[in-house]
């Protein structure tokens, strides 16, 4: 991965000219797992491939999960799409951290995942971040693993943060917890729990309020 990951290495000026730029989604109806980055970093926003910073463990996690079946760079992120697997984000856009992210734009970009989840029906999304989360969704009681809502009528998981600044998780720690994901997503579902939109009361995600909002956007 290495060699792919450094061939477009970006300069000084383009990180800085990279603030606040977007990254495409990939993405595609159905698909098994959907995982949600916190935000673009301004590496990744640069090249403009999903978790691009040399360092960031979302790549390796997955190989060693069995997600793929090779170590792939981020250049090769819409091979996901074929396996059933893609990539999105809480909000799309660049920063340097996602601490400069307000308490408005998660609890917005919260919302427009539910409506991302509505129309492109995976059947689990992976949040990759469980402080983003918590704040993002306002669930401060929310751990790791399978959550015990859904979202849009998709399964819902958190899973650690994979930056390569979360000094919590080592690669073998990602690999266990990625692993667990795999597994779950590759047994044959019976039938879908719930129609999007219509989870039943409880089991929905709850919509987030703007009045009890983040007490921190770091993760």
């Amino acid at each position: 991965m290495a060699a792919s990951a450094t061939r477009r290495r970006p300069t000084p000026a383009q990180l800085r000219a990279a603030r606040d730029k977007r990254v495409p989604d990939v993405i595609a109806p159905d698909l098994k797992v959907l995982f949600v980055g916190i935000n673009p970093g301004l590496y990744t926003a640069a090249v403009g491939h999903h978790f691009a910073r040399p360092g960031n463990r979302f790549w390796p996690a997955l190989h060693a999960a069995g997600f793929t079946d090779r170590l792939l760079s981020p250049f090769d992120e819409r091979e996901l799409l074929g396996r059933g697997y893609g990539i999105t984000n809480v909000v799309n856009r660049a920063t340097v951290a996602a601490s400069e992210l307000s308490r408005e734009e998660l609890i917005a970009g919260a919302a427009g995942l539910e409506e991302k989840v509505r129309r492109y029906r995976p059947r689990i999304v992976a949040i990759l971040g469980l402080t983003t989360y918590r704040a993002a969704f306002v669930r401060p009681e929310a751990r790791l693993g399978p959550q015990p809502v859904d979202l849009a009528g998709a399964r819902l998981w958190v899973l650690p943060n994979p930056s390569g600044l979360n000094a919590h998780f080592k690669p073998a720690d990602f690999a266990r917890v990625f692993r667990r994901l795999r597994l779950t997503a590759d047994r044959k579902p019976s039938r879908r729990a719930s129609p999007p939109g219509t989870a039943k009361e409880g089991r929905r995600a709850r919509r987030p309020s703007a009045r009890s909002g983040p007490r921190s956007t770091s993760s």
